[in-house]
């Protein structure tokens, strides 16, 4: 074969091969069932020689659609948030999509920037994992006739695929209970990310169930960051009153309050039990592996571009909830 240069297309491969572009195109669709016939066989094999790469823009133009979706998620440097978008990413391979990512740095105003870049640059959905309970943006997607969910977390309105959140924060609080703790202090989170309020309501019904009063005072608000970790638990730890375990609603917080407590002098889990939540893979490997609660990213993932497809969307089935489990380890011990 003479080289040939620029771009090998379709054409090229037919002409090599012998057969018309439809052939070509029909068997190097792999959307389609693998043929093994032999006029299949040649021409992946003069495919291969070529250098041909399939023209996604090409293809998708003539769906009318690019197959790419838009991920908007507050940072990449929060290992959750990378974990989601990974579990996204293997979600589209599998369904020949292709996903995006911007970031937002959980600012309401650079979210809607990143979703209009996102949009004007053709991607046909987008998947938010930026919602906030006081935010509308989501209600002027669906106004404007955006195809979108929310993930991780929900506004209570629109599609949204995320994991139990209420279960996890009871089933979190359920295990120190049941360990003898009563004196459980809350890194809380941020009030605006229903993950955080829902994983505090589980944390109240716990109690509730127990007939265990809660202490106010055991409730701190934090960010979703190490640092404010670290100081939730310095302030918790200076109550008159201080905790015998400690529930936080994220593992990076978690983590931040490990840091403090070291600091301090205290022993997790002989002064101080601890557990976090969402299972990111550092938590198993410190010098003090951290009982968490362990959210599904990919049954998530998979759930969003579900709704995503589905056209119309059924008003009972636009919320999906994936379940999460408890990992006990070696930051959590009986009260002594």
């Amino acid at each position: 074969m003479a080289e040939k240069k620029g771009r090998i297309t379709i054409l090229d491969v037919a002409a090599a091969a012998g057969v018309s572009k439809s052939t070509v195109s029909r068997i190097l669709d792999e959307r389609l069932p693998r043929s093994e016939s032999e006029t299949a066989r040649r021409v992946r094999r003069v495919a291969m020689e070529l250098g041909y790469i399939r023209d996604m823009s090409a293809a998708s133009l003539r769906r009318g659609k690019t197959m790419t979706i838009g991920v908007i998620v507050p940072r990449l440097t929060d290992t959750v948030m990378a974990m989601l978008y990974e579990a996204i990413t293997r979600a589209c391979r599998r369904t020949d999509l292709f996903a995006i990512v911007a970031t937002t740095d959980d600012d309401p105003d650079a979210g809607r920037e990143a979703a209009e870049t996102l949009l004007n640059r053709g991607v046909d959905a987008l998947i938010l994992a930026t919602a906030r309970l006081d935010d509308d943006f989501p209600a002027e997607l669906e106004r404007r006739g955006v195809n979108y969910v929310l993930t991780l977390r929900t506004n209570g309105r629109s599609p949204a695929s995320v994991g139990d959140d209420q279960l996890g924060g009871y089933l979190a609080t359920r295990h120190l209970l049941d360990l003898g703790h009563r004196c459980i202090g809350l890194i809380s989170g941020p009030s605006y990310a229903s993950s955080a309020t829902q994983r505090v309501e589980g944390y109240r019904q716990a109690f509730s169930e127990a007939g265990i009063a809660i202490d106010q005072d055991l409730l701190i608000g934090s960010t979703f960051g190490i640092d404010s970790g670290t100081e939730a638990a310095e302030k918790l730890m200076a109550l008159p009153n201080r905790p015998t375990a400690i529930f936080a609603v994220n593992d990076n917080t978690a983590i931040g309050a490990l840091s403090a407590l070291t600091r301090m002098g205290l022993r997790v889990p002989h002064d101080v039990s601890l557990v976090g939540y969402n299972d990111i893979p550092l938590v198993s490997r410190l010098p003090i592996p951290l009982t968490s609660v362990r959210v599904p990213f990919d049954q998530i993932a998979s759930a969003a571009l579900d709704l995503l497809a589905c056209e119309p969307q059924a008003s009972d089935d636009r919320v999906r909830v994936a379940t999460p489990s408890l990992i006990p380890r070696r930051s959590t011990a009986a009260l002594s």
